[in-house]
């Protein structure tokens, strides 16, 4: 898996099963409540999290349970980054239609990039040559911000 800019504060490798999602999701959303990000936040982060592995594991690896997920949380400038990498054959995202389109709204997929892209600051979808996609999201930590610029914590 390629690093990070900054060494991962978490890392948790699954095995590509939905199952496993609540546990990425305990794991991350402690560390940001550690870090300092507000409930309602980290409720949205956790939301684009869960589509962004259950992603991974329908699209990428096609629930096939020998293949991994993997999952890092790191910080870098202010900012929580978090990378998902699932070992699929990629995706082309201009296929993916407009879930708000006329034609697309009554259809059960493809709410989940919107989602993650509404909740999320920044959001970047790579495929590795060797195989796999790796999604990379990032979202303020306004307590980071503030501790750097060296005001108090509140």
């Amino acid at each position: 898996m390629p690093s990070l800019e900054e060494e991962p504060q978490v890392k948790i490798s699954i095995g590509s099963r939905y199952d496993h999602i609540d546990l990425i999701q305990v794991v991350v959303d402690d560390a940001l409540a550690r870090l300092g990000l507000d409930e309602d936040s980290r409720h949205w982060v956790g939301i684009a999290i869960r589509e962004a592995v259950a992603n991974a594991i329908k699209h990428g690896n096609r629930q096939d349970p020998e293949k991994r997920v993997d999952v890092e949380l790191a910080l870098k400038d202010g900012h929580a980054i978090i990378r998902v990498h699932d070992d699929g054959t990629g995706f082309d995202l201009e296929a993916i239609g407009d879930p708000l389109a006329p034609e697309n709204l009554l259809k059960p997929n493809g709410r989940g990039i919107f989602y993650m892209k509404n909740f999320m600051d920044e959001i970047d979808y790579k495929s590795r040559p060797e195989g796999g996609t790796v999604v990379t999201m990032r979202k303020r930590l306004p307590e980071l911000d503030s501790a750097e610029a060296g005001e108090p914590a509140h």
